[in-house]
């Protein structure tokens, strides 16, 4: 069976048994407006204000928009929202745009203009938040910890933070107010909301929110200096709006949740010997970083000392010479990973599922932008031609090993039957 995994931007073929259980997500029907959607949105808030009434006669507004890592159409959304800003009196002298990077690298000139169209770049003040810049604002503390969030969002009279809701593997669900923490956060707020402890902790999964370490620390830091209104969209495999959410937190965020866990889980007949998997191509796939949520999909569902056969571009690499190369190039022992030694670390989160997902079973990954000697030293497995890989992972399970392909990766949470 021939099947176009999600890879890069074209997409990779690979040749798998024809029993194979190929797991994909409903795709639901696009908008035909997409435009008036987000507009009439605005408009009927589904909880709160609309935004005409939150505009007053002066004062700054913060609109936050996600960062080069998602797949968010901010070049669907962010028009039609700014022009509901004018409409109100906001135009470009009171608005500004800010990018929630949390602790990623900015984008370039060029991926700016193409992540939200250079008509905006043109008209409006983007600013690109740096984790370590100095310039954030103690808004109260969680659990002891003190939550220090991007000035230029505290200061705002308004604060209007856009999101896309996908399936997160150990926040639960990203938008909401994943754009306010970590996305506009300090790194020390970054660190505790990722903590070793928080994320080893079982509850701090795909899906789950109400108590989930994780999640509920992000939720209570963005309540200290909320958003007044919240844009979160669903979208199809075309990056096509498929639903938009408005509202107050966590009402609306947790409306589009449901929503999308509706045309994104799937249950599965028990686990497999061999899982296809991949990162869902670009741009979430830009890196082995941001890579391991696919691998971490493929935990979900591969047997117990099973191959996890992995193809992710990663055309930023590791990325070289950040905190998660370092960590990798440090401990190729997966326990090592798992269990970090010593304070929290910038990217330790990421090492730590990794590293899970390498005591479970072997990972073997396709990539054309992470050197094989990268790959072996963090534990994985180099292949340059993923359809003999898969072969090869059959071969070596033996007689009878079952296959389970998910072409989208993480875009895709599937549970085998009977397991939670």
């Amino acid at each position: 069976m021939h099947l176009t995994l999600a890879y890069g931007s074209d997409g990779l073929g690979v040749e798998v048994p024809d029993d194979a259980v190929v797991v994909v997500p409903t795709e639901p029907d696009a908008l035909e407006d997409e435009a008036g959607a987000v507009r009439r949105a605005l408009r009927t808030p589904r909880s709160g204000r609309p935004l005409g009434d939150l505009i007053g006669p002066d004062g700054a507004v913060a609109v936050v928009f996600p960062d080069i890592t998602r797949p968010m159409p901010n070049t669907t959304v962010l028009p039609p929202l700014l022009a509901e800003l004018e409409r109100a009196g906001a135009g470009p002298d009171r608005v500004e745009l800010l990018c929630a990077t949390g602790t990623h690298r900015p984008a370039t000139p060029g991926e700016l203009a193409a992540l939200v169209g250079p008509e905006i770049v043109a008209r409006y003040r983007i600013h690109q938040h740096e984790a370590d810049d100095g310039c954030h604002v103690r808004v109260g503390q969680v659990e002891g910890t003190p939550v220090l969030l991007d000035r230029r969002y505290v200061d705002a009279s308004v604060r209007i933070v856009t999101g896309f809701v996908e399936p997160h593997f150990f926040a639960g669900w990203s938008g909401g107010p994943k754009g306010t923490c970590p996305g506009l956060a300090a790194t020390s707020t970054t660190l505790e909301a990722h903590s070793p402890a928080r994320i080893a902790d079982p509850r701090s999964t795909w899906l789950l929110t109400d108590g989930n370490p994780v999640h509920d620390f992000i939720r209570a830091a963005t309540a200290l200096c909320p958003p007044d209104l919240s844009l979160d969209v669903t979208i199809d495999s075309f990056r096509r709006l498929t639903g938009v959410f408005c509202g107050t937190l966590p009402g609306s965020h947790l409306e589009a949740c449901a929503s999308a866990a509706r045309t994104v889980t799937r249950s599965v007949d028990g686990r497999f010997d061999v899982v296809v998997t991949t990162n869902g191509g670009h741009p979430l796939d830009r890196n082995l970083y941001q890579a391991v949520k696919g691998m971490a999909a493929a935990e979900r569902v591969v047997a117990e000392g099973g191959i996890i056969v992995m193809a992710a571009a990663c055309s930023d690499g590791v990325p070289a010479g950040g905190s998660f190369a370092r960590i990798l190039d440090g401990a190729p022992n997966p326990a090592n990973l798992v269990r970090p030694a010593g304070p929290a670390e910038l990217d330790a989160w990421q090492a730590q599922v990794l590293g899970r997902v390498l005591e479970r079973a072997e990972l073997w990954v396709h990539s054309e932008g992470v050197a094989d000697d990268v790959l072996r030293t963090a534990g994985m497995v180099p292949v340059h031609d993923p359809t003999a890989a898969v072969a090869d992972a059959v071969r070596r399970r033996g007689r009878g090993a079952r296959v389970c392909v998910l072409p989208q990766g993480p875009l895709t949470v599937a549970t085998p039957s009977g397991e939670a």
